[in-house]
């Protein structure tokens, strides 16, 4: 991401996780290690608590636990991950929404039924919690926090309209969890031996499948992961598989994965895949939709370019989310890319700003300008979006003071105007700097020579141009963030 998330205020809910051995049990594969793998390379989803829960698969009743508030590589050392043993597990990563940032809502949650211990792990936000909140409470079931997480496992504990007769039918309880809130979800859900992975029927946010393949024998698989992103796939030596479906229910266990439903959307309505994972919250190595989210953000700065073209010396980005935009808008304007942007990475969330002076001038702790690339020059400066608007105009004022001639903003997305609702931390509408001022005020504000967005129509392209299904009919976006149009009206 291009920018402190403290700045921006845009923070994406969490980052979800499940990782499977083959048979035979016990396995020799480390799982617990595997997960804190996959975890760690969702950190960018979320900061604030991480969690793993593991099963050992021939106790119905017992989890080995441990959650945390702070980053994964603190919570889960060597020491820590060696006391996790198991056959399976499933890990989250988290950034709140609708609940606080205590411990006592990290995850995964961990549940204590008539039929077992059951464990779930959520991404997104559901868009009707309130109801379902109410309908929990009035069948005499006890909450004791306010994450929507914690409401979807007791939800899946409640008896499913069909009769139970050996034991409790886990993908009945939990297609009757489907029928109740149709998004926003991708959830990972472990019950003894075996892990589900289920993702909403608009497929608003995202999991995919990978295969675990031996280091020695290359063509023998050793398990199955399952995560909200592709990206961390090669350094557990995971291939990436497929997407879960839109309403798709997966089943892991030791032979292997297979679908157990899938849940259409109501009257036929289209998928609803945040578009906004592709501007912003995905790490640029993770696959969504058969494609490279790189290539997406490079295709968005070649129409941007097409769109938005104005005359300068260099194309640079805001480090670094918008750096492959600004590739593309170099490659299709022929003005070439260089660097003007230096990120300091050694900046943490709680620096403190002790006067004044320092408070003006935060950017500085940030970044550095490369004043040999920006002096007498005009540049075109990409960035991914812009919500409040208090950061860019900062680094404008610090590349005007290293000498640059012209200072041209362009933004590889369109401008945010709505609130989220499904699991992204947007501010009010009264917030989003693009509700308070026009374009040509902004540019004014920020400090630039001229200022222009991707359109709507732009990102669309960009996202869907190389896209292996662009053409099936069930193929869709959300964009509520940008136009106000939901995939489903919002119920409290």
């Amino acid at each position: 991401m291009s920018i402190a998330e403290d700045d921006r205020q845009l923070r994406h809910e969490c980052g979800v996780f499940g990782c499977i051995a083959s048979d035979p049990w016990p396995t020799d594969l480390d799982v617990a290690q595997i997960i804190s793998l996959g975890l760690l390379a969702l950190q960018h989803r979320g900061q604030e608590s991480a969690g793993i829960a593991m099963s050992e698969g021939d106790n119905h009743t017992h989890f080995n636990v441990k959650k945390g508030m702070g980053l994964v590589s603190n919570i889960f050392n060597d020491e820590a991950t060696k006391k996790l043993k198991g056959n399976l597990g499933i890990g989250h990563t988290r950034y709140s929404t609708s609940a606080g940032s205590e411990e006592v809502n990290c995850q995964p949650f961990v549940v204590h039924s008539a039929h077992g211990a059951l464990a779930v792990a959520h991404n997104g936000e559901l868009f009707n919690a309130g109801r379902l909140r109410r309908m929990v409470l009035a069948r005499g079931v006890g909450l004791s926090t306010h994450s929507d997480s914690e409401l979807i496992t007791q939800a899946l504990c409640l008896n499913p309209p069909d009769i139970e007769i050996d034991g409790p039918d886990w993908p009945a309880r939990i297609r009757h969890f489907m029928e109740l809130t149709k998004l926003s979800y991708s959830i990972v859900i472990m019950e003894k031996d075996r892990i589900f992975g289920v993702r909403d029927p608009y497929g608003n946010r995202p999991l995919c499948i990978g295969k675990l393949m031996s280091l020695t024998e290359p063509d023998k698989e050793e398990g199955w992961v399952v995560s909200s992103e592709s990206c961390g796939f090669l350094s557990m030596g995971a291939k990436y598989v497929r997407d879960v479906y839109p309403g798709e229910i997966v089943e892991f266990t030791k032979e292997g994965f297979h679908t157990v439903s899938v849940m259409g959307r109501p009257y036929n309505r289209p998928q609803a895949f945040c578009i906004f994972e592709y501007v912003y919250f995905a790490r640029p190595d993770s696959i969504y939709e058969g494609q490279m989210v790189y290539s997406v953000r490079l295709r968005s700065g070649i129409v941007l370019a097409r769109e938005s073209f104005v005359e300068a010396d260099i194309v640079s980005s805001v480090p670094e989310s918008g750096t492959a935009a600004a590739h593309g808008f170099s490659m299709k304007s022929n003005i070439p890319f260089a660097e003007v942007l230096y990120k300091n990475r050694y900046v943490g969330r709680t620096f403190i700003q002790p006067n004044a002076r320092l408070r003006r001038l935060g950017v500085a702790k940030k970044f550095g300008a490369i004043v040999e690339n920006v002096a007498g020059k005009r540049l075109i400066l990409i960035d991914d979006s812009i919500v409040r608007g208090t950061t860019i105009g900062p680094i404008i004022k610090l590349l005007r003071d290293a000498g640059a001639k012209e200072v041209h903003i362009r933004v590889a997305s369109p401008p945010l105007k709505f609130t989220c609702n499904m699991g992204i931390n947007i501010p009010t509408k009264a917030e989003l700097i693009a509700n308070k001022l026009t374009i040509e005020q902004l540019a004014k504000h920020i400090g630039a020579d001229t200022l222009a967005y991707l359109s709507v129509e732009g990102l669309k392209e960009a996202v869907t141009e190389k896209m292996p299904n662009r053409n099936a009919i069930e193929v869709g976006h959300c964009t509520a963030c940008l136009t106000g149009e939901y995939p489903e009206e919002l119920t409290f």
